[in-house]
């Protein structure tokens, strides 16, 4: 077997049934003869991105891997790899390099050298009969420890060279268990949450790779503590529970807000408490429980007071077992909590209810979304946005159903990444209704690839708010713009859309925006990817606390 069949025959072995991958790399032949789907995209970045939204999707279960060529498709495919190593995703990156005789020559790309800074893992396949172990390490990597993208490098002159048999070797590489906390730093820890007046429990993305969201639910009825989950985990924590109060980041829901300006005691899990734009500041004053699997998280931009490292899912199921012991028969009275959250959540929405229900048009892409709401069960979707104002106007009020069915994202903001994900979030629950909502220029940037989903049977629906400028710049390029129009934008994208072979529509009258949603979610479950371009205002305002 040659080198390049080895890595196929591994990537079977690990239940590996995508490669997305894009232009050209022998990896795709082998994966194919070994009867692994390739997902050819229109470009590296985009391509990234369905590996990224697959294994977020899979939850780490089923990995993503993207291959690519050297030189041109490394360097096209850096973009999306840092978005991953910024969101903590899991997949696993297999590019060519050049020849050994030839790599560190000006001016070839290096991706051992380029890389090393987004990426978990990286490695090169110096020998055909090192092809086995460097992939072990490659697999260990991405099941262990803070998720990440791992990288194996397999030049081109190692890729057909024969692979003795001796050398050619799997065990499939166990899952780690995961670790619990020190007992004594979650004792002292529990003791601050009972003994707290307004404690609140702030959820991260690693609640969802612990799969620790029914723990997470059972300390917070316990302590009747609202709920508040960042951008990268939101969705840990249903947010139609009576107790949720959904994501913090630069943008908000009110509750947020009101409870975490109150709160005395924060307990952080799974997450990294990064001072960060697409993050929420926590005032000072709090006593701080921080609770990861990272040690480099701990202190890093705030005081921790009670610092706990461990896997999410041990973390919770240790800590309820302790405040129960510290409560005995005391019980907080949930149903307080719930209708304080429930009261904060109705005023909100009752100052933004003629934005959320306007008829006026252009469309205000706040009525998009609360049709979209109001349309497709969010137990039935797995929704995520782009960067910019799709994300800010969506995340706050969107109400999620469950563990993934939001894809939150943004600590690197690479414009056009939602497609991407969400073509992986297909493949990874086809019985899912996938969409993504993205502004004209996340368009512009990889709008092409929406004939990926259109000619591989991927049925997505593209959300695309058309408001024909970049409205969020409108004061940072006043003069620009009023003297050479540098805000100005234009397009048919559902005229795009149907050129490419999808289901189109271009919607105008804010009335039609319900039956639109209606119309695609049909054309999907007969198999038709559909891109909906709604005409939209330039609607500027967000839901930051100012805004309440």
């Amino acid at each position: 077997m040659q080198t390049v069949d080895v890595i196929a025959e591994i990537l079977k072995r690990e239940g590996v049934q995508h490669l997305s991958c894009f232009p050209t790399t022998p990896v795709i032949e082998s994966v194919a003869a070994a009867g692994i789907r390739p997902i050819i995209c229109r470009q590296e970045r985009v391509g990234v991105g369905i590996a990224d939204g697959y294994s977020r999707v899979s939850n780490g279960d089923r990995l993503g891997v993207f291959a690519m060529q050297y030189g041109p498709g490394a360097e096209n495919a850096y973009s999306g790899v840092a978005s991953a190593y910024s969101d903590s995703t899991p997949m696993l990156l297999l590019p060519m390099g050049h020849p050994r005789d030839r790599q560190g020559v000006f001016p070839h790309f290096n991706s051992l050298s380029n890389y090393a800074g987004v990426t978990k893992q990286l490695e090169q396949i110096s020998t055909p009969n090192s092809t086995s172990a460097t992939m072990r390490r490659a697999f260990a990597a991405l099941r262990q420890g803070r998720p990440g993208p791992v990288m194996v490098e397999i030049p081109a002159d190692v890729a057909h060279q024969e692979v003795d048999e001796a050398a050619s070797f799997w065990g499939k590489t166990p899952r780690p268990v995961g670790s619990q906390g020190d007992p004594q730093d979650v004792a002292a820890a529990a003791r601050a949450l009972c003994n707290a007046a307004h404690p609140i429990i702030h959820a991260g993305q690693g609640v969802l790779y612990a799969k620790a969201t029914a723990g997470l639910v059972e300390l917070a009825e316990l302590l009747a503590a609202p709920v508040m989950t960042t951008l990268l985990g939101k969705s840990a924590f249903p947010e139609t529970h009576p107790l949720a109060l959904g994501s913090g980041s630069g943008v908000m829901s009110a509750p947020v807000y009101h409870f975490m300006r109150r709160a005395d005691v924060v307990l952080g899990i799974g997450c990294s408490f990064t001072k960060h734009g697409m993050s929420m500041n926590i005032p000072a004053g709090k006593t701080m429980i921080q609770a990861t699997n990272d040690p480099r998280d701990i202190n890093k931009d705030y005081d921790i007071h009670h610092p706990i490292i461990g896997d999410a899912r041990l973390v919770l199921r240790q800590m309820i077992d302790a405040c129960r012991e510290i409560l005995g028969a005391r019980r907080r009275e949930q149903q307080a909590v719930a209708r304080e959250i429930a009261t904060q959540r109705d005023a909100w929405l009752a100052l933004w209810m003629p934005k959320l229900t306007s008829r006026q048009q252009p469309i205000n892409p706040y009525r998009v979304i609360w049709d979209f709401m109001a349309t497709v069960p969010p137990e039935d979707a797995i929704v995520t946005h782009d960067s910019g104002s799709p994300r800010d106007q969506i995340m706050p009020f969107y109400r999620c159903g469950g563990p993934r069915s939001y894809l939150g994202w943004g600590k690197s903001h690479g414009l056009g990444t939602g497609l991407g994900l969400t073509i992986g979030a297909k493949l990874a629950m086809p019985e899912k209704v996938c969409v993504n909502f993205m502004g004209d220029a996340a368009f512009g940037m990889v709008g092409l690839d929406f004939e990926t989903a259109v000619r591989c049977e991927i049925p997505i629906i593209t959300v695309v708010l058309n408001n024909s400028t970049m409205a969020i710049e409108t004061q940072a390029m006043a003069t620009s713009h009023r003297m050479f129009h540098t805000r100005d934008l234009g397009g048919n994208y559902a005229d795009m859309g149907r050129a490419m072979g999808g289901y189109a529509e271009r919607i105008e009258d804010p009335a039609e925006v319900a039956p639109a949603f209606q119309r695609a979610r049909r054309m999907t479950e007969e198999g038709k990817a559909v891109l909906l371009e709604f005409i939209t205002s330039a609607e500027t305002e967000f839901s930051h606390r100012r805004a309440f």
